[in-house]
C-alpha cells in the first residue's frame, strides 16, 4: 500500500491528527521514532508529516533533533472560545477579587471540562488545571455541573462510561453520582471535598445562553479553608448572571456543537 499505511482507508488528515495527538500527553520533545510508535504510523510517514508541520509552524526541530508543538498551535489555540473567553474575564478577574480564590469558566469538551479561562488565587490548590487543561467531569465542581445541567442524554450517556478515579474520594459509582447530580440539579450548585486532588475543594454554578447550559463556573481552594462553602454562592450566581448577559449575542452553540454532535454519535452507535 502506497505510504506503506498500517490501517487501509487512514486518511492524510487522520495522519495529521495522529501526529499532533502524540504531543498530547507529554510535556518533552519527542524523537520520530516516538511520534512513528505513538501515531502508529511507518516511519517513512511519519516524517514526511512531521517535515510538513515543521515547515508550516505547526511543530518546532530541536537542536538534538527532537520536535515539540510549535508556537503557530498556540497561536491556532488562542481563537478556541476567544469571544467567550475575552468576554468572560473581567468577570472571572473580579470574582477571584472579590474571593482571593482561583476562580475558572469551563466548558464541555466530549467526557471532559476544558477550562476556558482561570485566575489562579495565591493560595496553594494542589496541581491546579491550566488555562485549556481539562478535568473530569465526576471529580470537580464545574465538572459536575456540566453534567447536572446539559442535556439528559448526555449524562445518561456518560455514566454508562467507566468513571475515572482520581482519589479514593472520587465518585465512581454511577448510580451514586446520578443521586448526587439529580440533587445538583435541585439546589442549584455543586460542591467537592478532595475527589479531584487531595487537599482542594471547589464549588461552582451554571452559566446559561440563550437558556441553556453554556459553561460551569465555579472557585477553588484549600480543603483547609473550604469550612462553609456555600457562602461564595451569592457572588458565583451574581458573576454567572453577568456574563450570561453579556455573552447572549455570542454563538455559545458554535463552539460546543461539534463536541455534543461527537458525544451524541458516540452514544447512538451500536455497541459490538
Amino acid at each position: 500500500m502506497a505510504g506503506g499505511n498500517r490501517e487501509p482507508g487512514r486518511t492524510v488528515t487522520s495522519k495529521v491528527i495522529a501526529v499532533l495527538g502524540a504531543f498530547e500527553h507529554s510535556m518533552r520533545p519527542l524523537g520520530l521514532t516516538e511520534i512513528a510508535d505513538l501515531a502508529d504510523l511507518p516511519p517513512s510517514t511519519t516524517h514526511r508529516l512531521v517535515t510538513e508541520l515543521t515547515d508550516g509552524g505547526l511543530l518546532s526541530r530541536k537542536s538534538d533533533g527532537r520536535y515539540q508543538l510549535g508556537l503557530r498551535i498556540w497561536e491556532l489555540a488562542q481563537n478556541t472560545g476567544r469571544q467567550l473567553r475575552d468576554t468572560a474575564r473581567p468577570f472571572i478577574q473580579e470574582l477571584y477579587s472579590l474571593t482571593s480564590e482561583t476562580s475558572q469558566l469551563v466548558v464541555r469538551d466530549k467526557n471532559e471540562a476544558l477550562v476556558i479561562d482561570r485566575a489562579y488565587g495565591t493560595k496553594k490548590v494542589p496541581r491546579s488545571a491550566r488555562v485549556g487543561g481539562r478535568l473530569p467531569l465526576n471529580s470537580t465542581a464545574v465538572g459536575k455541573i456540566l453534567l447536572a445541567f446539559d442535556e439528559p442524554w448526555i449524562r445518561q450517556s456518560y455514566l454508562k462510561l467507566p468513571l475515572p478515579s482520581s482519589t479514593p474520594k472520587t465518585i465512581t459509582d454511577p448510580e451514586i453520582l446520578d443521586r448526587q447530580l439529580k440533587q445538583i440539579r435541585s439546589q442549584g450548585f455543586a460542591i467537592t471535598h478532595d475527589e479531584q486532588r487531595i487537599g482542594g475543594a471547589s464549588i461552582a454554578v451554571p452559566v446559561w445562553h440563550t437558556g441553556k447550559l453554556g459553561a460551569a463556573l465555579g472557585l477553588v481552594v484549600p480543603t483547609t479553608q473550604a469550612a462553609n462553602l456555600e457562602r461564595f454562592l451569592p457572588i458565583l450566581q451574581a458573576t454567572s448572571q453577568r456574563i450570561t448577559k453579556d455573552t447572549a449575542l455570542i454563538p455559545l452553540d458554535t463552539l460546543l456543537a461539534s463536541h455534543r454532535n461527537a458525544a451524541r454519535k458516540g452514544a447512538t452507535e451500536p455497541t459490538t
